[in-house]
């Protein structure tokens, strides 16, 4: 310790990482957005219910009633009955009997794979999985094993070479993040069922886009029965924030005695799930806007492609320009906010090294038009970086 009685000098080695990532493209810097003045593609707004009335309304009205904050965790008085009626509401439109509310997707699945597997088990993940799955993976301390991105054979060689004894969980997201793919449910589900073992869903971005009422893919595929847990958010296409998983009473159970994040969080607040209410009644009331939504994306990423852009393998709202080099994508990215564009640059480590890419988040806040001419002007400036 210096003198003065501070630490500065054990954190030279910080500075050397913050340089290190600066000269590889990979920092990264906290930035205040005011989206008001921007076409937004970053966020996961799909449906554009953030803003609506009939939300804010709801949040208002559950605010003025329970107040900001629900003061504990869900296991001392922190359950207030919005969030079991908010529960019940989950597992109907999933089409599970029970749910179960944490305070994210993030803390959904490490509540989740912490709690159905541990040191003697096998988890099994797609190589492409969210980063809370991985982590979530390294807390169980299963042993983990991860197949080739949507390869159900691949799966099915690690599932046969399975050892004797433990628990198998197999988990998927069933539409990927970054790519905008979505996974081969049937195909996994039934591998699950012939080698015994649980599967879980993250439907992070499926959920209120996909299926019937925004049900998701596992409802869509007729899957409930085979998938154990649905897992999916309340902060993306339903307009709110929290995370959630649908699932079997046993399974519920269990989790309020065991997950970790769920025990020792406090439960979130009022008017998030007075929010998420709402959305859900929205969704039941506007049936089409879900596959509206995949209409306008699906136009947008056909006139990327038909410009020779690579926008991978998406099939979903989320439609990445892959790019490959790091700094080419940050150039990308600077070039089209200065078009009052804003489309942040993915890089490594949250998509494999070489592929990085803007990744646009389409929504129904994005009308046709807009989409059309925002596509132009994409083809434009990456043929001025020299991208197509």
């Amino acid at each position: 310790m210096s003198k003065d009685g501070n630490n500065q000098p054990t954190e030279t080695w910080i500075a050397q990482e913050l340089d290190d990532l600066r000269r590889a493209g990979l920092e990264r810097r906290l930035r205040t957005w005011d989206t008001a003045d921007l076409i937004n593609f970053a966020g996961n707004d799909y449906l554009n219910l953030a803003q609506a009335p009939e939300l804010r309304r709801a949040a208002s009205e559950a605010l003025a009633q329970w107040g900001a904050g629900a003061t504990a965790s869900r296991l001392l008085s922190g359950t207030l009955p919005l969030h079991t009626a908010l529960e019940n509401k989950l597992a109907q439109t999933k089409g599970y009997p029970a749910a179960v509310i944490f305070g994210s997707g993030y803390m959904a699945n490490l509540g989740v794979i912490t709690t159905l597997t541990g040191r003697h088990d096998l988890l099994v993940t797609d190589r492409l999985a969210h980063a809370s799955i991985m982590d979530a993976a390294v807390l169980s301390r299963a042993r983990l094993q991860r197949f080739r991105h949507n390869d159900p054979e691949h799966l099915e060689q690690i599932l046969r070479r399975r050892p004797a004894g433990g628990r198998c969980l197999i988990v998927t997201e069933s539409v990927f993040s970054m790519d905008g793919d979505c996974a081969p449910l049937p195909e996994i589900a039934r591998l699950a069922g012939q080698y015994d073992a649980m599967l879980m869903v993250d439907e992070a971005h499926a959920t209120g886009v996909f299926g019937p009422v925004g049900a998701g893919l596992v409802r869509a595929h007729g899957l409930e029965h085979m998938v154990n847990i649905s897992m999916g958010t309340m902060s993306k296409a339903l307009g709110s924030y929290g995370g959630f998983c649908a699932c079997s009473p046993a399974v519920q159970a269990l989790l309020v005695n065991r997950a970790r994040p769920l025990i020792f969080s406090t439960a979130p607040p009022p008017s998030a799930m007075g929010a998420a209410m709402a959305a859900l009644t929205h969704l039941e009331q506007h049936h089409a806007c879900g596959g509206e939504l995949l209409r306008r994306a699906t136009a947008f990423r056909e006139r990327l492609q038909a410009a020779g852009l690579n926008t991978g393998p998406s099939v979903s709202q989320i439609v990445p320009l892959i790019v490959g080099d790091n700094q080419a994508a940050l150039n990308l990215s600077a070039a089209l906010l200065r078009q009052g564009i804003l489309a942040p640059a993915i890089r490594p480590p949250t998509v494999p090294p070489g592929s990085a890419r803007l990744r646009f988040s389409i929504t129904l806040a994005h009308s046709p038009e807009l989409l059309a001419q925002t596509a132009e002007m994409i083809i434009k400036l990456a043929g001025e970086v020299g991208l197509s």
